[in-house]
């Protein structure tokens, strides 16, 4: 299936590696190595976002050291581990460019597609509104990542009255949050990963932006 011009997906990230790139996986021949990437918010709080590259885009960097500055502009994509207990949701970012450079941190996405669940409007002891929900961005040749997204205040108001299968263009951040897991006899910290949900875009913008 031909990716529609509605279906957007476009992350641009600028930190610094936390640790060198390590091997992840091969396709088609190809390796790819994985590293986590901190983003500083305006509020202090730092992101760490797994950035996923292939091997000839970190050749062409000079690879990374622990603590160098790089931009990475890709996608963000998803899949289902069902190696462990359970299925947990992994999101990453697909490198598609990386520039070793400085300047200010930057964490900026765009995202369109389709809402595949009823949003879920809630509020927080301290009476804010949020809005949790989950976009289908269709890929080529027939996949999709399922993000889950988050917004708050009127945007989240606006957001729960959307019914499935509406279309939804966004602007935003991928920010990451650690929480603890009851497994029963233990717990265990774990990280999720969501998409901040900044502004709403125009179905003008989407069809120019596609």
């Amino acid at each position: 299936m031909k990716q529609t011009e509605t279906d957007l997906n476009r992350i641009v990230l600028h930190g610094r590696a936390v640790h060198p790139p390590a091997f992840s996986h091969c396709n088609h021949e190809v390796e790819f190595f994985s590293f986590p990437l901190s983003v500083s918010r305006l509020s202090g709080v730092s992101d760490q976002v797994n950035v996923m590259v292939s091997r000839p885009l970190l050749e062409g960097c000079g690879w990374l050291e622990r603590g160098e500055e790089i931009t990475v502009r890709g996608e963000v994509r998803t899949f289902n581990n069902r190696s462990g207990v359970g299925s947990r949701l992994i999101i990453s970012v697909f490198a598609k460019e990386l520039v070793l450079e400085q300047g200010e941190d930057e964490n900026q996405l765009v995202l369109s597609g389709t809402l595949c669940k009823p949003p879920s409007l809630r509020s927080t002891p301290l009476g804010r509104t949020i809005c949790d929900m989950i976009l289908a961005v269709n890929r080529r040749y027939g996949r999709a990542d399922y993000l889950p997204c988050i917004a708050w205040g009127s945007l989240a108001h606006f957001c729960g009255g959307m019914t499935v299968g509406s279309s939804l263009g966004l602007d935003g951040r991928l920010q990451s949050r650690t929480y603890t897991k009851n497994l029963g006899d233990h717990t265990e910290e774990r990280t999720a990963f969501e998409v901040s949900v900044m502004n709403l875009l125009p179905q003008e913008e989407e069809r120019c932006t596609g």
